[in-house]
């Protein structure tokens, strides 16, 4: 492959053509990391292990994947399943914080320091010198896989292919032809896509453009739009267990698979579809399109029955931790010691994050419409507008003038020393 320009290190944990003989390269199988495959053996002359994680994404034939690895030269290629994982250790906190980061994103992006972990682990299986992946120079994912990466082993080496090569689009393609590596049938189709269980992302085309609606129909082939969606709401109970949903209208389940099936009943009302603009951690203003129907779903059952279970204090404080763990999540924090810290805050929490939320789902939107929890900070008694002796009314006036006493006084200041000027 031709260089048009010369990829200068600058960093001690880059490896250096000739240093290595053995690279873990994290694969989907797609075009880009099928190039990086054939790119690592030619440009390092090393051999490479493959390692594609099953995160329930949809439509991968993780057998095919494996299979193609191998025809274009992997010396050995790994599949794993890991949604239970997945799940149970990385989205089980997202839902407890609510993860979400500048508005609805749900940081799906959040398995890349599982793909992280599980990289080096084969790398020290393997006795690989290095880790490759497939991310960008600019975007997000590279931060999150090579802090998570080195923290968890400082004398890795990391290689990222698409920061070297001088490739565009049409320049890989034809590097794909070349090498016999099959091309995808649409080459107009500009859009590149994330997929796990938690969530699809979706960058590149017009969607980098804020100034121009995306062209929605074009892409989103999982789920229902909210205009396409049925015109009747349909109700759903989400039952929490510590935080964690366990069972959908009764029916109880493993957590990967209630996002799976989640997934499926929300994303037909066109749940959780997210125009999205947001602040990269390379200082980057961009756009995403994100598709999250379980998600979306999840979080706000989980926001709406936390609250309820919560004093004014612990919700005040809740949200500012939420708000600080979305940014350390997406900002590749995840092995900050104050991360743990909040997830120890956010288990004591939703240690009474227990009941069933019911949602309504209609036409992209997903709403909490009734809660019920045997830790409900609730009593009909003193709620009521109706007649009832429960709360003592006349008590509010002493309350009242007591409230507001510093509020008086600093007016009543005010005015005084502006009269006496």
């Amino acid at each position: 492959m031709k260089q048009d320009r010369q990829y200068t290190k600058v960093a001690s944990y880059e490896a250096m053509k000739g240093e290595v003989k053995k690279v873990v390269l994290l694969y989907s199988g797609g075009l880009d990391t099928s190039c990086m495959l054939r790119w690592l053996q030619e440009e390092y002359d090393a051999k490479v292990i493959t390692l594609t994680l099953d995160l329930g994404q949809q439509g991968d034939d993780l057998e095919a994947i494996k299979q193609k690895a191998l025809k274009f030269g992997a010396a050995k290629a790994y599949v794993i399943d890991l949604k239970d994982e997945f799940a149970n250790n990385y989205l089980s906190k997202l839902i407890k914080a609510n993860g979400s980061y500048q508005g609805d994103y749900h940081i799906s992006t959040i398995s890349r320091y599982l793909m992280a972990k599980v990289a080096i682990e084969i790398a020290e299986k393997e006795g690989a010198d290095a880790i490759a992946h497939g991310c960008t120079g600019k975007g997000n994912d590279q931060v999150r896989i090579e802090a998570a990466a080195l923290t968890l082993k400082p004398d890795i080496k990391v290689i990222a292919p698409v920061r070297e090569w001088s490739m565009g689009r049409e320049e890989e393609i034809e590097y794909a032809e070349k090498h016999g590596i099959p091309v995808p049938a649409k080459k107009d189709f500009p859009y590149s896509v994330d997929d796990n269980m938690w969530g699809m992302t979706w960058e590149s085309g017009e969607i980098e453009d804020p100034a121009v609606v995306p062209q929605y129909s074009r892409f989103l082939t999982t789920y229902t739009l909210p205009e396409n969606a049925p015109d009747e709401a349909e109700y759903v109970k989400l039952e929490f267990d510590n935080g964690i949903p366990v069972a959908i209208n009764g029916k109880k389940m493993k957590l990967p698979q209630l996002i799976m099936a989640l997934n499926r009943l929300a994303g037909k009302h066109g749940i959780g579809i997210v125009t999205h603009i947001e602040d990269r951690i390379m200082g980057l203003k961009v756009r995403g399109v994100y598709e999250m129907p379980g998600a979306h779903t999840i979080i706000e059952a989980h926001k709406a029955i936390e609250k309820y279970v919560s004093t004014r204090m612990e919700n005040e404080t809740k949200n500012i931790m939420d708000t600080k763990w979305a940014y350390m999540c997406y900002g590749a924090q995840w092995f900050e010691p104050l991360m743990d810290a909040i997830n120890a805050f956010n288990d004591k929490v939703n240690e009474k994050v227990t009941g069933t939320v019911t949602v309504k789902l209609l036409k992209g939107k997903a709403e909490a419409v009734a809660i019920d929890t045997p830790y409900a900070l609730y009593d009909s008694r003193l709620a009521t507008f109706m007649k009832d002796m429960s709360f003592n009314q006349n008590a509010s006036a002493g309350f009242i003038e007591l409230y507001s006493l510093q509020m008086k006084l600093a007016k009543q200041a005010e005015k005084k020393a502006k009269s006496e000027k």
